[in-house]
């Protein structure tokens, strides 16, 4: 038995940017260079890296958003990002056929996803907007229904990008309260966030990523410490 919920080894992505659309020319930057770590069946890894560091771009490869240009991906488990707000949402369709696309995406049969549509509804605290169209929620509303929909498939590896921070607070206590049932019951758990407070509270190991490469991984306290150092160099 595989005692690993994700394996990244040798990932690399590049992208192409526009530098002049006139001339039609363009350049093609490193997002993540090289990236290789394993993350076991019930740990909780923290991702930290200052803005445009490739935490995301990370997070979307492991999730399949993404194809890495190098290296392999190995994923033991249902897997369910919370990645970007409104990923896998049809901006003209109404909630209950969003949750039940997703749903079915992320494993779950057609039955099984519609007999959860009104608790995932009532959890996201939108049931009064259940006929109205997506295009028309706000990203607190999309947020919630992302993860509440997530909540109810109940993955064994989670992926959340930030997305906890959006909503108001009572809403983002709620949340927290049942992302610490995940680690509770021993879910595997890929996350970023700026809240260093609450990387060094909840994670087993900590994964820093400073130009798209890979610093730094392990306790927490150390890999923080190393992350301060290069964010006090940029001030």
């Amino acid at each position: 038995m595989n005692e690993f919920s994700v394996d990244v080894k040798n990932v690399s992505k590049m992208f192409k940017l526009e530098t002049n659309s006139f001339r039609k020319t363009s350049k093609t930057i490193k997002v993540l260079d090289n990236i290789s770590f394993s993350v076991k069946k019930g740990e909780m890894l923290g991702i930290i890296g200052l803005n445009g560091s490739g935490k995301t771009t990370l997070l979307r490869i492991i999730s399949g958003i993404y194809k890495p240009d190098t290296g392999s991906i190995k994923i033991n488990g249902k897997l369910a990002p919370i990645i970007h707000i409104g990923t896998g949402f049809h901006e003209e369709l109404k909630p209950a056929e969003n949750i039940t696309i997703y749903g079915m995406l992320l494993g779950l049969s057609k039955q099984e996803i519609t007999e959860k549509i009104p608790e995932i509804l009532q959890f996201a605290e939108l049931e009064k907007f259940a006929d109205s169209k997506i295009k028309h929620f706000s990203a607190g509303m999309k947020a919630r229904l992302s993860f509440s929909t997530v909540l109810q498939i109940n993955p064994d590896i989670l992926l959340v990008d930030e997305i906890l921070a959006v909503g108001d607070r009572l809403f983002r206590e709620k949340s927290f309260n049942e992302f610490l049932k995940f680690k509770k019951n021993g879910k595997t758990i890929l996350y970023t966030t700026h809240n260093l407070e609450k990387i060094s509270e909840l994670s087993d190991r900590v994964l820093l990523i400073h130009k798209g490469k890979m610093q730094k991984i392990g306790d927490p306290k150390q890999v923080i410490e190393e992350y301060e150092k290069i964010t006090a160099n940029k001030m």
